[in-house]
């Protein structure tokens, strides 16, 4: 059985967006945790600050910037969507949004070391 629609690029832009909202749920536990670690154990947090300076960490956090930023252009040109009067030209607002979300994050990457 064929899905034709798994092929459109506006597929794929929605399938970015629920990975990318998933994978940003997911990292929100552990968010609070360093948070209430910081508040309670500041030893701990040293040594978890001392752990996050190497570069497995930096690429990591590249990937969560890149996450945030996809999410929030995809969010935003799903909203454009729906708001605005106009519809045409969707595949460039996608790939506009995945673009800025690559240039973000690498904008990131490129500052934190």
């Amino acid at each position: 059985m064929t899905r034709p629609h798994r092929t459109h690029p506006l597929w794929y832009a929605f399938l970015l967006h629920r990975v990318s909202g998933a994978l940003l749920a997911l990292f929100l536990p552990v968010h609070f945790y360093v948070l209430a670690m910081a508040l309670t154990d500041p030893a701990a947090l040293d040594g978890f600050l001392a752990w996050s300076a190497s570069p497995a960490v930096k690429l990591a956090e590249f990937a969560l910037v890149f996450l945030l930023a996809a999410h929030l252009l995809g969010g935003l040109r799903l909203l454009a969507l729906e708001l605005l009067p106009w519809s045409s030209g969707q595949k460039s607002l996608a790939a506009g949004a995945a673009g800025l979300a690559v240039v973000v994050s690498g904008i990131f990457l490129l500052n934190a070391g």
